[in-house]
């Protein structure tokens, strides 16, 4: 049903707790499988992958190019981009089931997708600020942070553009969707510190 697309590079350790929040998608069978599209890292980030049972495709090294081809190389009809560092909260599997009957149900599988909310893994004035600058720009039609995570089906992806070169390729994606077409839904997709 989807396949997550994790853009890497040296990313060793911030990729583990990624996919760990990830397992229980994969026993659930929502994941068919899990791409690490890795931009020639020095690090142990392909042993990870390989233990963890994912593809590894090394890809360029710009950002948004190696995100569009490992794209091409996906199975599923729904794809999810995740970043290493970002965990999901415990009840991701649910909300995201509930997303894709809606969509279905309403004919809008190659016209919504879907952002999780953002969390951060601190209390501090400037964690919640942060969050607020996010909310903020979302609602401005800025785009999703890129840590927010991004389900989208491929038919829908290849429309709007996919990726495109540069470091701001997520963002952008997002801001082409529009506001009004990206669902924000309540699990929080959570940027670890370290």
């Amino acid at each position: 049903m989807i396949s997550v697309i994790i853009p890497t590079h040296n990313d060793e350790r911030r990729l583990v707790p990624t996919l760990a929040s990830l397992v229980s998608g994969a026993a659930d069978g929502i994941i068919i499988e899990a791409l690490i599209a890795d931009g020639g890292s020095q690090d142990g980030t392909e042993a990870v992958a390989d233990v963890a049972g994912c593809r590894f495709l090394v890809g360029p090294v710009d950002h948004g190019a190696r995100l569009a081809a490992a794209t091409g190389m996906a199975k599923a009809p729904w794809l999810m981009f995740i970043r290493p560092g970002v965990v999901l909260d415990e009840g991701w599997i649910r909300e995201v089931h509930g997303f894709l009957e809606m969509v279905t149900r309403r004919q809008e599988t190659d016209r919504r997708a879907a952002a999780f909310s953002l969390g951060v893994d601190d209390y501090g004035l400037s964690a919640k600020a942060g969050l607020a600058l996010a909310r903020l720009t979302l609602l401005l039609g800025g785009g999703a942070d890129p840590h927010q995570g991004l389900l989208v089906s491929r038919n829908h992806y290849r429309a709007l553009g996919g990726h495109r070169p540069g470091m701001d390729s997520e963002r952008a994606l997002t801001r082409r969707l529009g506001r009004r077409r990206l669902t924000t839904l309540r699990s929080r997709a959570t940027r670890i510190a370290g």
